[in-house]
């Protein structure tokens, strides 16, 4: 991305430009309207961002006019790229990360990311946008007041279950995100686990 004396050095200068550091920005979660003027104007500027997948990320970008250098950040070569978000901090830059849909690190990867970022004394910004979990729970006519966030089930029934088990007794909404083929198995360990309480199933929200 080069040096201290780069573009993104230039790009200081004017009215748009943007502080150095990590930016999580928020995108879509199914229309591709549902996205922030702040959200644009970071992805506008940043001077890389770096996607859970460039493919879907470029396709979001040109839906707006907006083209700009792009990377991979994926579970598998989060060490690599990383590497080339931190050093890119060092010089100055204002990097971007993405997910597919929603926000970055909602069952996503990027924790140990956002926690070696902020230990090295680099700014990390929130740029908030379009909620799965939310957009459910405020739509279900459920408890919105207290809720916990489980996220996604694991895959296997003894573990699932386990894990259904663990929240069982908190006193509050329950949001889980499940994948289409484990839908029937979930909902069945959920109904038998949690017993006959209100539930509400919630698909394509925005779309």
């Amino acid at each position: 991305m080069g040096g201290k004396t780069s573009g993104a050095a230039k790009r200081r200068q004017s009215d748009d430009a943007l502080s150095p550091g990590l930016y999580l920005v928020a995108t879509p979660i199914g229309h591709a309207s549902d996205i922030t003027l702040r959200a644009l104007h970071v992805l506008k500027h940043a001077d890389a961002i770096f996607a859970e997948d460039t493919r879907v990320t470029a396709k979001l970008l040109a839906l707006h006019g907006l083209s700009r250098p792009m990377h991979s950040y994926r579970e598998h070569n989060a060490d690599r790229a990383e590497s080339e978000i931190m050093r890119a901090l060092e010089e100055g830059h204002a990097v971007a990360l993405v997910s597919d849909a929603g926000t970055p690190l909602i069952s996503d990867p990027g924790q140990r990311l956002v926690e070696s970022v902020a230990a090295k004394g680099h700014a990390v910004i929130p740029i908030p946008g379009a909620s799965a979990a939310l957009a459910a729970l405020t739509a279900s006519g459920l408890a919105g007041d207290k809720f916990l966030f489980v996220g996604f089930l694991p895959a296997h029934g003894p573990e699932r279950r386990r894990a259904i088990r663990e929240v069982e007794a908190v006193p509050a909404t329950l949001v889980f995100f499940e994948g289409p083929s484990r839908l029937a198995e979930s909902l069945a360990d959920l109904a038998a686990l949690l017993g006959d309480r209100p539930a509400a199933v919630a698909r394509e929200l925005t779309k």
